[in-house]
């Protein structure tokens, strides 16, 4: 059995549901984040998971633990899983940034990977530090499956990272729902994409949730 690395990214927060940056601002679940969680938990408690590991922040511990409790395992939790730190740019909406850093967003906008919101981080920082997590993981399983939760530029550029895709178009060639499923499968070829953005364990009041 080859090693198979699903990405997890948590639940629904307000941020999740307005657009706004949040970044590393520690915001919590809302009520429907906290059963996304538990359908999730509920959905893949019959796998057998080597190791779940997941950022420290309280979005992505709260969407882990319901798994962890039904399964009695240890969350490792990983600096490296961080969301992208937005800087002077966090708590704030789209509209906001585009008018108080203008000439900042609209570089931002056009290559993400090698442009930083203000005082934040370059796509490639992103790239640098959770490529380490994932070098982690394979060194120590090298089959079975692992689980990792995080967020919604860093599971991407996670992704861009592992299949080739330049870490610049991470946010224009990838989707990444609220609390949606995406799977890595590591084969003799190199990384095989075998699910992205999956939502059907949710519930289906849960899955017409929008949530960006």
């Amino acid at each position: 059995m080859n090693l198979n690395i699903y990405f997890l990214r948590h639940g629904e927060t307000t941020a999740s549901q307005t657009g706004g940056y949040c970044g590393v601002l520690d915001v919590e679940l809302t009520s429907a984040g906290r059963e996304m969680a538990k359908d999730f938990a509920q959905a893949y408690k019959s796998f057998p998971w080597q190791a779940i590991f997941c950022s420290p922040l309280l979005r992505t511990v709260a969407t882990a633990e319901p798994l962890c409790s039904e399964l009695q395992m240890d969350l490792q939790l990983r600096e490296g899983l961080k969301e992208i730190a937005y800087g002077q740019w966090e708590g704030k909406t789209p509209q906001e940034v585009n008018r108080q850093f203008h000439d900042e967003y609209v570089r931002w906008l056009a290559d993400p990977g090698w442009n930083s919101p203000t005082g934040g981080e370059k796509g490639i920082d992103i790239a640098r530090r959770s490529s380490a997590v994932l070098e982690e993981i394979e060194q120590t399983y090298s089959s079975g499956n692992v689980l990792v939760v995080s967020h919604k530029a860093t599971i991407r550029i996670m992704l861009c990272s592992l299949l080739g895709i330049d870490v610049g178009r991470y946010r224009d060639r990838i989707l990444m729902p609220v609390a949606s499923v995406s799977i890595v499968e590591f084969t003799d070829r190199g990384p095989l994409l075998r699910g992205l953005g999956d939502r059907y364990h949710l519930r289906q009041s849960l899955q017409e949730r929008e949530g960006t």
